[in-house]
This record gives structure tokens, C-alpha cells and sequence, in this order.
């Protein structure tokens, strides 16, 4: 089940981006994208601050290999992202 506001956007500039996107790629924006930009105080910034610190933050790995995994892992779950 999907939250209707999250499908269509929370606001005008969210409904915008959307649009635009699937004007652009001919594809709708990614369900990843979508989470997001819902409610972003709530979820959207922490979450991305705490994805750009896994992945851009102190690790014996480098960034490169942290994306190379993080893309083998979405494979494996079948995750266009």
C-alpha cells in the first residue's frame, strides 16, 4: 500500500519535481526519492544525513567501494536504486 501523498507529493514544488522527472526520463520518480521528500523534518534530512555519513564518512573502505556495495546489495534485493 502506498500513501497517496507520498505517490503524488506532499505540495505544488513536490508535484513539480515529479512531473518534471517523468517529463525528463520518461519515468516517475523513484519510490526512494519519493520517501523523501515526504515529510522531511520527520524522515527525509535525517535519513539522508545519516546515509551521507555511511557512505562519505571515516571507513577503512573507500567511497567507491562502499557504492559498489551498497549497488551489489541492491541487485541481490532486486532495488533499481
Amino acid at each position: 500500500m502506498r500513501l497517496a501523498n507520498v505517490e503524488r507529493g506532499e505540495g505544488l514544488k513536490d508535484r513539480l519535481m515529479f512531473f518534471v522527472i517523468r517529463r525528463l526520463s520518461g519515468y516517475r520518480a523513484p519510490d526512494v526519492v519519493r520517501t523523501l521528500r515526504y515529510r522531511p523534518t520527520f524522515f527525509g534530512r535525517p535519513h539522508s544525513e545519516h546515509t551521507q555519513a555511511a557512505m562519505r564518512g571515516d571507513s577503512a573502505w573507500t567511497v567507491g567501494e562502499r557504492e559498489l556495495f551498497a549497488a551489489f546489495v541492491s541487485r541481490l534485493n532486486a532495488c533499481h536504486f
